[in-house]
């Protein structure tokens, strides 16, 4: 009987595997021979499918792939929360919190649709606007250490600009958005600026949600991504639609018919009560200028 829990992580775990096995040039047959465990329980792993495996099997592969301890705590996680419906983790618990799942989502993507309430999403963030995020959330770290994660941070964007199938983009921007002074005025001049010239390009698509629009859902809505997939490099599908939800313990995957379109729903009623995309960078430009000032 096929295994009611979630498919991403399964996906997720086959993915890095894969990718690990790829880097050192092995076979399957190689990996799993090395690890002592059966071919036919490797292949499965790597393609998503419910398997049975032992943790301690599971950390041999890793260690035959050479993967560092923080992923293979990584994998290991994954492998546990392959039977939850729901798939939740909570930073710096089991899941390390250097460890970024979504970003490995958002490559695989297809078409990634965001609503933001607060905040740019990291794919349209200029540099000096990550960093200034950035310092806020670790305010341990060394000037270094945040010029490290701003640069990876923004490394992501190339999925968008790329030439070979870039990313379909679409951000829904609430107002409160565009008038936060993240990082001072001249930091919220260039990003806006920003927003304002990326919008131009045929696979990116922003627009503003106004103050006017008052709540469109009636509901409070918080931050959330749906990720579409088509196959990966390997010809396999990659899975149906995924919800992405953020919050500043954790984050959740749905992944449920239901979940997805009651999401969808909530997607039309913001689409609705947004400004175009014309009048959306009229507004950005707007604000832009007063920024500047």
């Amino acid at each position: 009987m096929e295994d009611v829990g979630s498919t991403l992580p399964r996906r997720q775990l086959g993915r890095y595997l894969r990718e690990a096995r790829s880097a050192l040039g092995m076979s399957q047959e190689k990996v799993a021979k090395c690890a002592d465990v059966s071919s036919s329980v490797f292949q499965r792993l790597e393609r998503g499918v419910p398997t049975r495996l032992k943790v301690r099997d599971l950390q041999a592969i890793c260690d035959v792939l050479e993967m560092p301890e923080g992923s293979t705590a990584a994998m290991v996680t994954l492998l546990q929360q392959s039977t939850e419906k729901s798939w939740w983790y909570e930073y710096g618990s089991l899941m390390p919190a250097d460890f970024d799942v979504y970003i490995g989502l958002e490559a695989a993507a297809r078409r990634v649709t965001t609503y933001q309430p607060a905040l740019v999403p990291g794919l349209l963030q200029t540099a000096e606007y990550a960093r200034t995020l950035i310092r806020a959330a670790k305010p341990t770290e060394t000037i270094s250490e945040h010029g490290r994660r701003a640069e990876l941070r923004n490394k992501r964007q190339a999925i968008i600009t790329r030439r070979h199938q870039p990313l379909q983009l679409e951000v829904l921007l609430h107002e409160a958005v565009l008038r936060s002074a993240v990082g001072g005025r001249q930091v919220m001049a260039a990003q806006l600026r920003h927003l304002a010239e990326i919008g131009k390009l045929s696979n990116v698509r922003v627009q503003v949600l106004p103050f006017s629009a008052g709540a469109p859902v009636g509901d409070p809505v918080g931050q959330f991504a749906i990720l579409e997939f088509d196959h990966d490099p390997h010809g396999l599908p990659s899975g149906p639609p995924v919800v992405y939800l953020e919050s500043f313990t954790g984050c959740m995957y749905l992944e449920s018919d239901a979940d997805v379109q009651r999401y969808d729903q909530v997607l039309e009623a913001l689409r609705r009560e947004s400004l175009d995309e014309s009048a959306s960078r009229v507004l950005l430009r707007q604000m832009m200028k007063e920024f500047a000032t």
